[in-house]
């Protein structure tokens, strides 16, 4: 399915495995592969991975926690959703960027050499494992469009994906779905 005007690129298996790679080499690698799950494993807006303190994501004692709240704040349209930190990989990659970080938890939990992100310098950070991955059309919402799109390819309902979105409409979680001519060849063919 052709993107509209400026609609980021829902990537494939084959490109996900790519970025990853690319993101990992790299002398960032463990906070790059963490913005990486944060985006294409929970479906986070720059926005929000730019606003997240390391105490969001981990408890007093000092462990990942299962869940946490983004607040209306953090989101687009003032409207808060709960993220879960349930995916194995994700936890894996998190408690090994955060190990030498989790001292001090009002700290960003992400961050540039010499200062916190803004949503504009994320976006600047996808685009460059982007471009380094050869991956053509991909943009800081590709993540966001390939986590929705890949659990409705996996059968989960439009609605359970629509409230991980923090969507208000069905209607808005619809349009960040591609289309998936083979997916689509395949429920033709089990008929």
């Amino acid at each position: 399915m052709p993107l509209r005007e400026g609609q980021a690129k829902v990537l494939t298996d084959d490109e996900i495995k790519r970025v990853y790679a690319v993101a990992g080499a790299g002398r960032t690698g463990k906070r790059d592969t963490v913005l990486l799950d944060f985006s294409f494993r929970l479906g986070l807006r720059v926005k929000e991975m730019a606003s997240l303190k390391i105490d969001d994501v981990v408890g007093d004692d000092g462990h990942i926690l299962n869940d946490f709240h983004l607040t209306a704040h953090q989101t687009k349209g003032n409207k808060g959703r709960t993220i879960y930190l349930t995916n194995k990989k994700l936890r894996k990659n998190l408690e090994s960027y955060l190990d030498p970080r989790v001292g001090d938890l009002n700290r960003h939990l992400f961050k540039s050499q010499k200062t916190t992100f803004t949503p504009n310098s994320l976006q600047q950070v996808f685009k460059r494992i982007y471009r380094k991955s050869g991956i053509k059309g991909a943009k800081s919402h590709s993540g966001r469009r390939t986590f929705a799109t890949r659990l409705i390819e996996k059968g989960y309902d439009v609605k359970s994906v629509s409230v991980l979105m923090g969507h208000s409409s069905i209607q808005t979680t619809a349009r960040y779905i591609s289309e998936n001519p083979v997916r689509l060849g395949e429920m033709v063919a089990g008929l």
